[in-house]
């Protein structure tokens, strides 16, 4: 709708003021915005308010040449409205918004999808949690947030891969290792001294009587060091297939699983190191080797090798995004927890200094979730073994409260998510509401095939039935999905489309509510049926993009 009514407008600037004779020479790109208020029209257009300093006239001034033209244009409108200084105000007619309609049903499941992204190649990198122990709640509303970026931009024309970024070399893993052989001994009647350093949680002890079940005593007789070796590889292993089990329940399946360890065995940490070096971004400084973040607005340079010859973890990221380019990605996305946000600076510096865009990286902040139960917080903590698992939470509430209620919020917002609520089967649950949204409309269908009702197509069904304003706004309403989709998508930002279904089922239910689909006159009866079923169309289609099921019944 937005399109057409650019078109018309730039056609009467055209006619109005001929580009030849316009002192700018060009005509402004000018914005078409929805006002607050509806009485204000449709859509407002600024076209006026941009001209006037160029050519040397008011705005009202101009609006009104421009009304003046805009008034000869038949069909698309109904009124335009000069409003303040010189906005411009648009009040669609009916016909437009049936055309909109129709404009759904025509595209079906593929309403809302767009072409901004262009092809563009963009990574996903998310959830990456350390292989040594279960995912907890928090890595799930991380693994929520980049799933749903990654579809929504799917939607919006962009090319996507998603990716777990596996930390399988350094100090954690060495930990994971040991933790578990300790546990192993224990399980044999050995005396073991247990770090608090080492991991707690009880999945240890259930590893260790898994390997004691099927390998029998023979670590025993081992080298510690070549046993937590062991330990540390096969562990880390079964850890991450249960991390890709839970996330598959949870409905995320990842396009790759990349290993840190492989930028060793290729020796892609050094050649990362190295073309800083070749560039001047590095430097010696007590034994140790320094990447001069600080060159590109970091708060302090960063160290790339440590004085005793250990390479860092920022060493291993600097030569996993070098990669990332390589393989010809336009944009990397990755979501981290905000606990990780001083890392933003010194990632950015890494890409000027690799000769990219700092805007190619984009990075998602995720904060964590407070898990309440009967109105207390539940205190987690990964190494002390007092966590709540993702896996627990799904099998509690579902996959699709589990997801819908992460995408509630931005996700650099707090998240309070209520146990209680999300199992709750009323209009309570978000979840629950936007669902029975699409489920109603799935029980209309039913009664109006029991009633002899059949649904139309475009070109058959009489939409000038619909004469209520509720079905006019139900409409506009709709019309806004691929608007919100594109938005969602450029700004990284999800959650729009799960605000946008809360409205729309809003609406739809409070019209269900004041007005029958079913009813004596057959022509309002089957416009009323097509525009139910409209709603139903783009229910699902939102849903689907949050990874959330749109069910017929409930």
């Amino acid at each position: 709708m937005k399109t057409r009514l650019k078109e018309a407008v730039a056609l009467a600037l055209r006619q109005c003021f001929d580009a030849e004779t316009l002192i700018s020479n060009e005509i402004p790109d000018f914005a078409i915005e929805v006002p607050n208020r509806s009485d204000h029209g449709d859509f407002a257009v600024n076209a006026a308010m941009l001209m006037a300093r160029t050519e040397k006239k008011a705005p009202r001034q101009i609006a009104e040449i421009l009304v003046a033209q805009l008034k000869e244009q038949q069909g698309l409108w109904d009124r335009v409205e000069i409003a303040g200084p010189g906005f411009i105000n648009f009040f669609l007619s009916a016909s437009c918004w049936h055309e909109a309609l129709k404009q759904i049903y025509a595209q079906g499941a593929g309403f809302g999808k767009c072409d901004v992204g262009a092809g563009k190649r963009v990574q996903v990198e998310f959830v990456s949690a350390n292989p040594t122990g279960p995912l907890h709640i928090g890595h799930g509303r991380g693994a929520a947030t980049g799933d749903a970026v990654a579809s929504v931009l799917q939607e919006a024309g962009f090319e996507v891969q998603r990716e777990y970024y596996i930390n399988d070399a350094g100090n954690q893993m060495d930990t994971l290792g040991r933790s578990i052989y300790l546990r192993y001994c224990q399980l044999q009647g050995q005396e073991v001294d247990f770090p608090e350093d080492c991991y707690q949680g009880d999945y240890i002890r259930d590893y260790a009587q898994q390997v004691l079940d099927g390998e029998g005593r023979r670590f025993l007789d081992m080298e510690e060091a070549d046993a937590i070796a062991w330990f540390s590889r096969e562990g880390g292993e079964a850890i991450r297939q249960g991390i890709d089990a839970d996330l598959q329940q949870f409905g995320i399946r990842f396009d790759n699983w990349y290993s840190e360890q492989t930028l060793y065995d290729r020796d892609l940490v050094k050649q990362g190191i190295d073309a800083l070096t070749r560039d001047g971004y590095t430097y010696e400084q007590d034994g140790a080797i320094w990447f001069r973040t600080t060159d590109f607005g970091d708060d302090k340079d960063r160290v790339l090798i440590r004085s005793n010859g250990a390479t860092t973890y920022f060493a291993s990221d600097v030569a996993y995004h070098r990669e990332k380019y390589q393989r010809g990605f336009d944009i990397v996305i990755d979501v981290w927890g905000a606990d990780h946000h001083g890392y933003v600076p010194r990632m950015k510096a890494v890409l000027a200094a690799l000769g990219r865009n700092p805007e190619d990286l984009q990075i998602i902040l995720v904060q964590l979730v407070n898990l309440l139960r009967e109105g207390e917080q539940i205190a987690m903590s990964t190494r002390a073994g007092k966590f709540v698992t993702l896996k627990e939470v799904v099998d509690e509430v579902g996959r699709d409260a589990c997801r819908f209620f992460f995408l509630m919020r931005r996700s650099d917002s707090q998240l309070d998510f209520d146990l209680e609520l999300a199992k709750k089967q009323s209009t309570e649950n978000p979840v629950y509401y936007v669902q029975y949204a699409h489920a109603r409309v799935c029980s209309i269908n039913r009664n109006a095939e029991e009633s002899g009702v059949a649904l139309l197509g475009g070109d058959e069904v009489k939409l000038e039935a619909l004469t209520l304003p509720e079905e006019l706004q139900l409409t506009k309403m709709m019309s806004r999905y691929p608007e919100v989709v594109a938005s969602a998508a450029l700004n990284y930002e999800p959650h729009k489309i799960t605000f946008y279904l809360q409205e729309l089922a809003a609406q739809f239910h409070s019209y269900y509510n004041q007005h029958r689909v079913i009813v004596d006159d057959v022509d309002v009866s089957q416009a009323r049926l097509y525009l139910v079923n409209a709603v139903k169309q783009v229910v699902s289609s939102a849903l689907t993009v949050l990874g959330v099921s749109a069910p017929e019944k409930m």
